[in-house]
């Protein structure tokens, strides 16, 4: 399967970069005809650095950040980030402010949930979302209803990749859509296009990695 894979660069910082396996994957909800490893963007800690560099841009000289809540074990980028909005700048609003870099538990009903001891960095404070990736949306809009509960204040979503701009009303900063993707196709499980023409599924793909079937 990885013997087609290829490799989509970020056009203004080749340093940054996907792998793109083709494919027919199952998520949870969701069918894909290609499987998007961010995994070293996640952990490579020079290319985490870029990362977070590219993904201040848009907040650095215009948003006030409190807190970054990272999803899906973005927390090295989530850091990083903290870091370049906080940096000494004439134009940066961040400027030596504390940034906290959180991330939410789930419950025994695998509801997301802040525990006790961080809600008061979440409550009234002005929150970056960050995710891996934004398919159906679904880890979003659960992430965004936590934060709401607990008081906080949306101030941005980032992703590494994101493929339903279309499905959110909040706006989405991401380094790669699906645009870049050269054939990218996102499929509902019961209309999945590769189904109906007899493609057996691959793999199955969540945001730690693929696991093959058969």
């Amino acid at each position: 399967m990885e013997t087609n894979a290829f490799s989509v660069a970020l056009e203004k910082n080749p340093v940054i970069s996907i792998k793109v396996i083709p494919g027919h994957f199952s998520t949870s909800n969701a069918h894909t005809n290609n499987y998007l490893d961010v995994g070293g963007l996640k952990s490579d800690a020079l290319v985490a650095r870029n990362v977070a560099r590219e993904l201040a841009i848009p907040y650095l000289s215009s948003t006030l950040v409190n807190a970054i809540v990272c999803m899906e074990k973005t927390e090295v980028i989530g850091a990083y980030l903290a870091e370049e909005l906080s940096q000494a700048g004439n134009s940066v609003l961040n400027t030596d402010g504390e940034i906290y870099v959180l991330t939410p538990a789930s419950n025994v009903n695998g509801k997301l949930i802040f525990l006790d001891s961080v809600v008061e960095r979440i409550r009234e404070q002005n929150i970056i979302l960050l995710v891996a990736s934004i398919s159906s949306g679904q880890t979003v809009t659960s992430a965004m209803e936590c934060i709401s509960y607990y008081g906080g204040r949306l101030a941005g979503i980032s992703a590494l990749f994101c493929s339903s701009r279309d499905r959110l009303e909040q706006e989405v900063h991401a380094l790669f859509t699906s645009e870049d993707i050269p054939g990218y196709r996102l499929f509902s499980t019961n209309e999945c296009e590769l189904c109906k023409a007899g493609h057996r599924v691959d793999a199955i793909i969540n945001s730690d990695g693929y696991t093959l079937i058969g």
